[in-house]
């Protein structure tokens, strides 16, 4: 290995939406500029924040638009996608992934793959049986939950295969390093997603109205959000799209607003405008990590979370949110009602995510690199 100057290179599983595992990936661009991204498909209309990196796709970006769009539908297939990329002339391969995108193989010995684990594929593993009762594909529900018993099986395989190749994890939380060591037997290093914390500018002037925001995903559990803000009358600003939209737009009262358009009334300059001055973020999902729960921090929102996985490393119950222990809607009331009758701390809430700004990521990062170059 060159130990002056190693070549990188950077893999993710798509570039086909943006979120926080897009995100990241930006981020290590940040911190090795020269490195070119891998990815298994590519849609640059959906992701414009990439528009000018060096990107490089696996033969999967050849597909059809339509099958590019169902691409989840062929997980083997993209396994194979991603082995196929020819990495060789790489020394250290840093991988963002909580699907596929760890599945690169090394061409020689001295060859170090570095992974961004941002979960094991909850499909495979941790959330088999909640993906079993609803996969998040509508009316193709019924297939998908054919084949999955039958498909499962050999992923997991090809995933423990993928896992043996890594020679560095690193988890996103505290509980993604769980599982790693449950599933994977691997020990891991904890660091945490970089957050723009500049990025968000609160007001000291609070409106009487709550938020929420990301991919519109079954296990997200939104629906208890405007479950709750519906019985308690209270304007809930719901931001993002995703399979369970219409199903949301259904169950919503009159106090709920849906944003959806990614670059107007949903667009990034816009969520800073509406979070900088909520009263609260709600974010019922049982996450690996929880980017957005730390930018409503930084934003001076006090967050209404799922008291477990991912928002433990993040929010301090009753002093920069309120956590509730069950995923139902009286749960979520009652602590809607609970954080309405704290007087928070503003500022001691957006000091609380300083800890996950994104210079702190870039610098771990970089040290995590420089140590294997010797």
């Amino acid at each position: 290995m060159n130990k002056q100057s190693p070549k990188i290179a950077i893999v993710c599983d798509f570039l086909c939406t943006m979120g926080g595992a897009e995100n990241v990936v930006l981020a290590l661009h940040e911190a090795f500029p020269e490195a070119p991204i891998y990815t298994a498909i590519y849609e640059e209309s959906k992701v414009p924040a990439f528009k000018n990196i060096n990107i490089r796709t696996s033969y999967l970006q050849k597909l059809p638009h339509l099958l590019r769009k169902y691409n989840k539908l062929f997980p083997t297939l993209a396994v194979k996608a991603m082995r196929a990329l020819d990495l060789s002339d790489f020394d250290i391969i840093i991988t963002s992934s909580y699907l596929h995108g760890h599945q690169v193989t090394k061409t020689r010995q001295n060859q170090v793959i570095i992974n961004y684990c941002h979960t094991p594929p909850r499909y495979y593993w941790s959330h088999y049986q909640e993906y079993l009762k609803d996969p998040g594909y509508g009316k193709l529900n019924p297939i998908i939950k054919f084949l999955m018993p039958l498909l499962i099986p050999r992923q997991r395989k090809l995933d423990l295969e993928a896992a043996n190749n890594v020679d560095i994890f690193i988890a996103n939380s505290t509980e993604t390093a769980k599982r790693i060591k449950k599933y994977y037997k691997r020990s891991s290093k904890v660091i945490h997603p970089p957050v723009d914390i500049d990025r968000f500018k609160p007001k000291k002037q609070r409106e009487n109205y709550y938020v929420t925001i990301g991919r519109q995903l079954p296990y997200k559990r939104y629906d208890l959000a405007v479950q709750a803000a519906t019985i308690l009358k209270k304007k809930l600003i719901v931001f993002g799209n995703g399979p369970v939209h219409d199903k949301l737009v259904g169950m919503a009262g009159d106090s709920i607003e849906f944003r959806t358009d990614r670059f107007g009334d949903a667009s990034d300059l816009e969520y800073e405008k509406i979070i900088t001055r909520a009263r609260g973020f709600i974010y019922p999902a049982e996450e690996d990590f929880g980017i957005v729960t730390v930018e409503a921090l930084a934003a001076g929102a006090p967050v209404i979370g799922l008291g477990k996985a991912g928002t433990l490393d993040i929010v301090t119950d009753s002093e920069t949110g309120v956590l509730f222990s069950s995923q139902d809607v009286k749960s979520v009331i009652n602590a809607i009602i609970k954080a309405e009758s704290i007087s928070f701390s503003q500022s001691k809430i957006r000091e609380s995510a300083k800890k996950f700004d994104k210079k702190i990521f870039l610098n771990k990062i970089r040290e995590i690199v420089k140590d294997n170059c010797k």
